[in-house]
């Protein structure tokens, strides 16, 4: 056999295994997601969502996929607390505000790409690096949450407290936000989308992100963008997670002052958030 063919053998053979671990893998991932679909719901996780100001303004057959889906986060995920001992208030919380973003997504394994949630009580420090005209300098600085190589960090203190009321932010939103910009291999922003709604969401976004970005810029009163803050300005991916916390938490002024940037946002994640989270009417929607 020559060089060529020997080559082309080898090849093959590397596809068959490759293709062959592939194919274990999703059986196994089948049988496990099968596994914890069959257990029960418990009782305890009830209450804690019937807690949340969003859980209980779901239609009935959205709150039953979203226990379905919450099962699937908890029991796929590894929740670490850092100076805190997990809890199931903990668990459910995060994995019902995370799998909240993407209730109309097919999304049989969520966030595959994300396997630890770091809980710590309050702020934590880090040490980041900052490039200012070619000039990298480090200082440390305090976050209430962070996204970054398959691990999101969640402080306890802010996260609670914003998951149990209805309002402008909102920490495990804005943790998750970060998570789907970044599905598509870039954290710019623009979540993976169908590509006819790709040029609408770039027209919309960039308009509103460099309107914002001048005014804080220029150190001008932001009227109306207020509603997003001067953080939202920092970059587009920030502008979005921002923008998510909004939506979900301040649907109807977001809706009354940001009309196009509300139907991006309603598009994508195929919830009409005003309406469905009214804050004028607490009651579910059966």
């Amino acid at each position: 056999m020559n060089y060529y063919g020997a080559l082309f053998w080898i090849v093959a053979a590397l596809g068959s295994a490759a293709f062959a671990s592939y194919a274990l893998y999703r059986l196994f991932r089948r049988r496990e997601l099968s596994r914890i679909d069959a257990l029960p719901f418990p009782a305890e996780y009830e209450t804690i969502l019937a807690s949340t100001p969003h859980f209980p303004k779901l239609a009935e057959e959205d709150r039953q996929e979203m226990r379905r889906r919450i099962l699937r986060f908890i029991h796929t995920k590894d929740f670490v607390g850092i100076g805190t001992r997990i809890d199931d208030e903990m668990r459910v919380l995060i994995a019902f505000y995370a799998s909240l973003l993407l209730i109309r997504k097919n999304a049989p394994l969520p966030y595959p790409h994300l396997s630890t949630i770091l809980i710590y009580p309050d702020s934590v420090v880090i040490e980041q690096n900052r490039n200012d005209g070619g000039v990298v300098t480090s200082e440390e600085v305090a976050i209430d949450g962070q996204s970054a190589d398959g691990t999101v960090i969640i402080t306890w203190d802010a996260a609670r407290a914003e998951a149990l009321e209805m309002g402008d932010y909102n920490l495990i939103l804005h943790e998750f936000a970060h998570e789907i910009d970044f599905m598509n291999g870039e954290i710019d922003g623009v979540p993976p989308m169908a590509q006819e709604h790709y040029l609408a969401w770039i027209d919309v976004f960039d308009r509103e992100f460099e309107t914002l970005e001048a005014l804080v810029r220029d150190h001008s009163q932001l009227g109306k963008y207020e509603l997003f803050g001067a953080d939202a300005a920092l970059d587009e991916a920030e502008f979005f997670a921002v923008a998510t916390e909004r939506f979900f938490g301040a649907a109807e002024d977001f809706k009354e002052d940001f009309g196009e940037l509300y139907e991006r946002l309603r598009t994508f994640y195929g919830i009409d958030a005003a309406e469905l989270f009214s804050q004028s009417d607490s009651a579910p929607i059966r």
